[in-house]
């Protein structure tokens, strides 16, 4: 599967190690370039810099050919609207927005 992860925290971080091990082709936005250069070095991944909520981010991280979007970014905000653009301008099939607040 091609997975396109927002966010390279902790939890971000935590999903796209579970994804990598299941052999599936995993692809992470972050805006700290210096983050994603440490988990691309660690696990089999590409990473891409810049904002998530942004359509040409987004086809550059490769939306047109993604099978399922996660949204682990801290703002509860940014994860809907990365899944909403994801879904509408790209038609990815599965779209998954992590939620902190009630």
């Amino acid at each position: 599967m091609n997975i396109i992860i927002l966010g390279a925290g902790r939890v971000g971080e935590s999903v796209a190690e579970s994804l990598v091990s299941e052999q599936n082709d995993i692809t992470v936005i972050d805006q700290d370039p210096a983050r994603l250069r440490l988990l691309e070095e660690r696990l089999d991944l590409r990473g891409v810099v810049g904002n998530g909520i942004q359509p040409s981010v987004l086809r550059e991280a490769g939306a047109q050919d993604a099978d399922m979007v996660i949204g682990c970014a801290a703002a509860d905000e940014s994860n809907l609207v990365f899944c909403k653009i994801a879904h509408d301008v790209f038609n990815v099939p599965t779209t998954i927005a992590r939620l902190r607040s009630p």
